[in-house]
Order: C-alpha cells, then sequence, then structure tokens
C-alpha cells in the first residue's frame, strides 16, 4: 500500500498543508469530498487525523467500488459516501431549512468494510473542509461552479470551514479569474494558488487551487506552509488586480471549464 501522505501531483499537496493548517496537529477534521476521485486526499485527512469524518459525494458507483477495491481504506476509517449529482445534494434543504427536511434515499451499499458506510445528504452539514474536485470527463460543468452552488457549499459548512476548490486552466486564466471573482461574492477571504507563472502568457495548461474561507486562511497568514519550492498565491490586493473585469458565474451566465483537447492548449 502507498504511503497517503508521499502526494504525488502539486495540487494535492497544496490543498494537504491547508487541511494541516485547518486544525492542530492530529484533531479530527470533518472534510466533505466532492468527487471521489482515487481517494487521495481522503486517505491523507486518514494518514494525519486519524478516524476524522469524512464524506464523499460521488456520482459513478461503480468507479467508486473499483477504487475501493484497488486501494481498501484503512481498518477504522470513518468515511461514508453519496451516490448522486453534487449540485442536487448541495441542493437539497438542511435540516430545519424550508420546513421538515426530506432526506434522500440512503446510497446503496458496498458493505461496511469496503466503503466504511453510506450517507444521506442531511449528513452533510458543518463541514470544516470541502474538496470540491467535480470532473465531468475532462471539463467542470458550469452548474457545479455558479454562485448558487457554491452559496449551497457554503451553508453546509462550519464557521470558519475551508473551501479548496479544484480547477484546470491556462493564461489568460479567464476561467479561473471568474471563479475567484464567483467565490469572493460568497466567502470573505479567497486565495488562489498556482504552480504556473500567473502573468506568462506562453503558460502551460495546469492545475488552479482556489481557497476560499469566511475566516483568515492559514497558507495566506503563514505561506511557509506551502513548502518549497513554493508556488505562486494571490490574495487581496494582487487577486482583485488579477481578477480586473472577472464576472461572476451564475446559473444564468456560466461557462464550463476550458477543455484540455483543445488546439489552444497545443
Amino acid at each position: 500500500m502507498p504511503d497517503p501522505t508521499e502526494l504525488e501531483y502539486a495540487y494535492t499537496q497544496h490543498i494537504a498543508r491547508a487541511m494541516d493548517a485547518a486544525a492542530e496537529p492530529g484533531a479530527p477534521l470533518f472534510t466533505v469530498h466532492l468527487g471521489a476521485g482515487a481517494l487521495t486526499l481522503a486517505r491523507y485527512v486518514e494518514a494525519t487525523r486519524a478516524g476524522s469524518p469524512q464524506l464523499v459525494v460521488e456520482f459513478e458507483p461503480a468507479l467508486y467500488a473499483a477504487v475501493i477495491a484497488a486501494l481498501p481504506l484503512p481498518p477504522g476509517a470513518d468515511l461514508r459516501v453519496i451516490f448522486g449529482d453534487a449540485r442536487a445534494v448541495a441542493d437539497a434543504d438542511l435540516p430545519g431549512e424550508n420546513g421538515p427536511s426530506v432526506s434522500s434515499s440512503p446510497s446503496p451499499a458496498l458493505g461496511a468494510a469496503a466503503s466504511g458506510g453510506t450517507a444521506v445528504d442531511t449528513d452533510w452539514v458543518d463541514a470544516r473542509f470541502t474538496v470540491v474536485d467535480l470532473w465531468d470527463a475532462a471539463v467542470i460543468r458550469h452548474r457545479v461552479a455558479s454562485q448558487e452552488f457554491y452559496r449551497r457549499v457554503a451553508a453546509r459548512s462550519a464557521a470558519g470551514g475551508v473551501v479548496a476548490v479544484n480547477l484546470l486552466d491556462g493564461h489568460p486564466f479567464d476561467y479561473s479569474r471568474r471563479q475567484a471573482a464567483t467565490l469572493r461574492t460568497v466567502f470573505d477571504h479567497v486565495a488562489v494558488v498556482l504552480d504556473a507563472e500567473p502573468e506568462d502568457d506562453e503558460g502551460p495548461l495546469g492545475n488552479v487551487v482556489i481557497f476560499a474561507s469566511d475566516e483568515p486562511l492559514g497558507i495566506v497568514t503563514d505561506p511557509d506552509l506551502l513548502g518549497s519550492p513554493r508556488p505562486h498565491m494571490l490574495h487581496d490586493g494582487s487577486l482583485t488586480s488579477w481578477i480586473a473585469e472577472a464576472r461572476i458565474m451564475t446559473d444564468a451566465d456560466g461557462t464550463d471549464s476550458p477543455d484540455p483537447d483543445d488546439p489552444i492548449w497545443d
């Protein structure tokens, strides 16, 4: 079994460092993962904060089952899963919101030993850290990247909870700048972390991570957390300048993320 704290990709390392700053070392951290992927960051949380409650929202049960079969979760991991569309789950009523809440049906059971348990939409409440990593093949659909969607993510977060949004973009970063502008309308503190030079007009397509919270972000107050070589980070005035005139994204005025197969990136 690979060491779950040895993270191969830079963007996962950046998110992991923000997770490290989100609570005292070893303390439980209720973490929500929108998009299961290979459960890379879920395994990181379990390795560094054993027994932390975690929730995954995943659209493809077969993919999730294959990941668990190939790399089983460690014994004692408290990770549950909701199989469904992340936007629909986010939009479901919270407890006490708009009258009595009607939970969605429990997810199909994979067996406690394989999945760690199943969950319903009302279990996603007071998240301390949320990773938004929602891909439809190679693009992010605008319905899970709009102001309306992020407002629902914020409503399901704890006070001071951190949200990390993983994007794929390149110069002139039109999509990422719109995403940063959008998140700024929902959260008080926003920072963009990327490994490419933000102003390099020949820079490659790569990951861009946007962090957001209503409390000051640990990676901003202590940039050394991001390690070396340090990625580029934009916040406060530098972020305002970078966003410039980028429009916020709403359900009515949004776009999908850039297609990595577009010849523009060749």
